[in-house]
């Protein structure tokens, strides 16, 4: 028997799939959730083969809850926006069903996971490496996760991103904390009206920026009204020229 979970904010819609599910005899949902936060402790606790998943839902979205899991089942996104499809594949997805979900297309997607679910293990390659890029819209919180709790940062409350490794620092209102992701992965999912690369290993929101310092030959010194100073390289003086209409 496998089992499924259903993390949709509609009742509606989790209705929906419970009833389209409903002559797979070999297939049982254990749990329906509303939200990105009861989804993450469903799959946590119950660690279910199959989820369908909805992409926008309040406080967490599908990927910034896939994000949290270190391991997760495979995945059936269910939305009503087609721009999150790529995306969607990019992290790994079964299928992604577009609302109003048909039943010729449901079968579709639930076919191909059948198909594959014998080959699959329960927990396959963490999701981390999901692209974060959505071709119209940009992110306004970045999760993370902090000894082993969920905290949501918003953009407007980072001080500055600084490259660690394989991490990226977040410094902000809230203290300073370490996320697994690029430099590059990370620019490329918030704002660039917002934030400006002023070195290879930091970026900085505008509305932070105090006052430029000359430092060395060709390089300068970002300081930030909560006090830090950030190295400027010569692209980065570049790029804040060009932001700051200099």
């Amino acid at each position: 028997m496998y089992k499924v979970t259903i993390i949709d904010d509609e009742p509606l819609a989790r209705q929906l799939i419970r009833t389209l599910l409903a002559p797979y005899s070999d297939m049982e949902v254990i749990r329906e959730c509303n939200d990105g936060f009861e989804g993450f402790k469903a799959i946590q606790e119950e660690q279910p083969d199959l989820v369908f998943l909805d992409v926008q839902m309040p406080r967490l979205n599908g990927f910034e809850m896939l994000e949290m899991l270190d391991h997760c089942p495979s995945v059936i996104f269910t939305t009503a926006f087609d721009h999150y499809a790529l995306q969607a594949f990019d992290a790994h997805a079964i299928d992604y069903l577009l609302k109003p979900i048909t039943k010729d297309r449901f079968e579709q997607a639930t076919r191909k996971w059948l198909q594959h679910a014998g080959e699959r293990n329960r927990n396959v390659e963490t999701l981390r490496a999901t692209s974060l890029q959505i071709t119209d819209t940009y992110d306004h919180r970045i999760v993370v996760k902090d000894n082993g709790r969920i905290r949501i940062i918003p953009v407007q409350d980072i001080h500055y991103i600084e490259a660690s490794d394989d991490y990226v620092k977040i410094a902000g209102t809230e203290g300073t904390y370490l996320k697994k992701s690029t430099m590059s992965r990370i620019e490329q999912s918030i704002d660039p009206n917002l934030f400006v690369r002023v070195h290879r290993s930091f970026l900085v929101p505008v509305s932070q920026l105090l006052r430029i310092e000359p430092y060395e030959k060709d390089s300068h010194i970002a300081v930030l009204q909560c006090g830090a100073k950030i190295p400027v390289s010569r692209n980065g003086m570049a790029a804040l020229k060009n932001r700051l209409k200099w």
